[in-house]
C-alpha cells in the first residue's frame, strides 16, 4: 500500500526535494458499526486509526512533520508526549536514520507506548512534571539545541492529519452529519476541520460535519474554559492540561456548530468494554471518549436520531492492555479433565 505522502501529494507540502517517507500509514479503515447504530439510534462509523504503523493516528501528521524535518536538514528531532506522540516520532526517526529525543512525564505513561519509543531506539527521559511542562522544555530544547519539533506545535503535523478527513469523505460519498474525536493538545479536531475545510474549497464536497470534540472530565479544559495545572484521567493520552492548539479547536466547534463535552473516567472505560464487546472493535481508553459522549448524549435525549457520524478510533487497545486488563474479570481456571471443562460449557 502506498504511504500517504504519495497517496496526497498534490495536497501536501512535498516536493522534489522532500524525502517521501513511508510506512504504509493512511488508509485506515471505515468500519460500520451496525450494533451501536442500533443502540444509539444513529448510523455510526468509527475511523480505526490503530491499524496505521505505529498503532495511532500519530503517523498521519509525523510522516509528514519528520520527512519536511530531513528536507530541511535537522540533526535530529525531539518531543514531549502522553505516549503516542513518543512512538510515532521514535519510529520515523528510526526509518529516517536519526536521533529522536522524548520527553514523558515520569510514571503517566502507558507501558505499550513507553515500550514502543524504547524499541526504536529513541532517548527517552521521564520528566518530573506534567505533559505541559514536558512541552514547555521540548520547546526550549528545540530553540536552543536546533533539533526539529515534531509536536503538534509542527504545522507540517496537522496538514498530514487532514488525510483522514479525507479518507473519510472518499469512503462515505460525503462528510458525515457529526465528527466524534477525543481532544488532548486540540491538534486533531482541528486537523480534521481543516481538512474538511479544504475538500470544500477544491468543490470535492459541499458540507462540513459539526465537530464534536470529548474530552476526559479530569482533563477537560476546552469544557470548563479553564487551564488544569493537574490534568487526571485513565485516558492517558489526553491527560492534557494546558492544549497549545486550543483557540484553534474552538475555531473548529464554533464554525462547525458543535460542541465540547466531557466523560468521566467510568464512562470511558465502560465505553472501551461496549466497543469492544457489540463490535470487536479494541481501542485504547482515550479513543473511546467521544463513545461515551454519543452514549451519555442517548440517555440524556441530546443526541439526534438519525443522524451519521464518524467517530475516530485514534490508538489501538494494545497500546494500554494494563488499563483494559483492570476492567474485566480474570480468566476462570478449570480442571484438566473433559468432565470439568463440560460442566462449564454446557449450556
Amino acid at each position: 500500500m502506498r504511504g500517504m505522502l504519495r497517496r496526497y501529494a498534490s495536497l501536501l507540502p512535498v516536493g522534489e526535494k522532500t524525502p517521501l517517507l513511508d510506512r504504509g500509514e493512511g488508509g485506515t479503515p471505515l468500519i460500520f458499526c451496525g450494533n451501536l447504530s442500533e443502540d444509539l439510534g444513529i448510523t455510526l462509523y468509527a475511523k480505526y486509526e490503530g491499524v496505521n504503523p505505529t498503532g495511532s493516528f500519530k503517523d498521519r501528521g509525523m510522516v509528514l512533520a519528520v520527512s519536511k524535518a530531513l528536507e530541511e536538514g535537522a540533526r535530529g528531532i525531539i518531543c514531549a508526549s502522553t505516549g503516542n506522540t513518543s512512538a510515532s516520532a521514535a519510529a520515523y526517526a528510526a526509518s529516517a536514520g536519526i536521533p529522536c529525543y522524548v520527553l514523558l512525564p515520569a510514571g503517566k505513561v502507558a507501558q505499550g507506548k513507553l515500550a514502543q519509543a524504547l524499541m526504536y531506539g529513541a532517548t527517552v527521559l521521564g520528566i518530573r512534571g506534567n505533559f505541559d511542562e514536558a512541552l514547555d522544555l521540548a520547546r526550549k530544547a528545540s530553540e536552543d539545541l536546533g533539533i526539529a519539533m515534531v509536536n503538534s506545535v509542527n504545522p507540517y503535523r496537522l496538514w498530514g492529519q487532514r488525510t483522514g478527513a479525507w479518507e473519510i469523505c472518499e469512503d462515505l460519498g460525503t462528510p458525515p452529519d457529526w465528527h466524534a474525536i477525543p481532544v488532548g493538545n486540540a491538534g486533531n479536531i482541528t486537523a480534521y476541520w481543516q481538512g474538511y475545510k479544504r475538500y470544500t474549497e477544491l468543490g470535492r464536497t459541499s458540507s462540513i460535519p459539526r465537530m464534536m470534540g470529548f474530552q476526559a472530565e479530569g482533563a477537560s479544559p476546552l469544557v470548563t474554559g479553564l487551564p488544569c495545572d493537574n490534568p487526571e484521567t485513565v485516558a492517558t493520552a489526553i491527560r492534557i492540561g494546558r492544549p497549545v492548539n486550543a483557540e484553534k479547536a474552538r475555531d473548529a466547534v464554533a464554525q462547525s456548530h458543535g460542541a465540547f463535552q466531557s466523560v468521566t473516567d467510568e464512562q470511558i472505560l465502560q465505553a472501551q468494554k461496549l466497543l469492544a464487546s457489540r463490535e470487536g472493535l479494541f481501542a485504547e481508553p482515550a479513543s473511546c471518549a467521544p463513545l461515551a459522549g454519543l452514549v451519555a448524549m442517548k440517555e440524556r435525549g441530546d443526541l439526534p436520531a438519525g443522524i451519521r457520524v464518524a467517530m475516530v478510533l485514534t490508538g489501538n487497545g494494545l497500546k494500554d492492555p494494563d488499563t483494559a486488563l483492570q476492567n474485566v474479570s480474570a480468566p476462570r481456571e478449570v480442571e484438566n479433565s473433559w468432565e470439568a471443562l463440560r460442566e462449564v460449557l454446557a449450556p
